[in-house]
């Protein structure tokens, strides 16, 4: 049952903690995985934080910015913060660079030219 939700969910790859390799990742409690992945947590409204390299592969995210990536870490902050997150949003992307333009001033101003016309 659970091999064919797997597969209707179509992952990029099937992955499960019978396969991580815990020795990677020395300072990671392997015992407190296991009991996470109970879920009891969620019932007890608890959270979760995961940090360390990506691995998230479960979704699909659009983002939309008029700021190449080089000016990020003005926005966030951090250059830290900046790296982690590109390294997330940047694992499996299409990247669509849209340099020209504002669609929406030549809009506005078709438009105040048809007004006048």
């Amino acid at each position: 049952m659970v091999e064919r939700r797997i597969k209707a969910a179509k992952f990029p790859a099937s992955k499960s903690l019978d396969s991580f390799d815990f020795k990677a990742i020395p300072k990671l409690n392997k015992m407190q995985v296991l009991e996470l992945a109970g879920g009891e947590w969620i019932e007890r409204r608890e959270n979760t934080i995961a940090l360390g390299p990506s691995g998230h592969e479960r979704g699909a995210t659009q983002i939309t910015s008029n700021r190449p990536f080089d000016e990020w870490t003005e926005t966030f902050g951090s250059e830290r913060l900046t790296g982690a997150l590109l390294d997330r949003l940047t694992h499996h992307v299409h990247i669509l660079e849209m340099n020209g333009n504002s669609y929406r001033l030549g809009q506005s101003r078709a438009d105040k030219d048809d007004a006048i016309n």
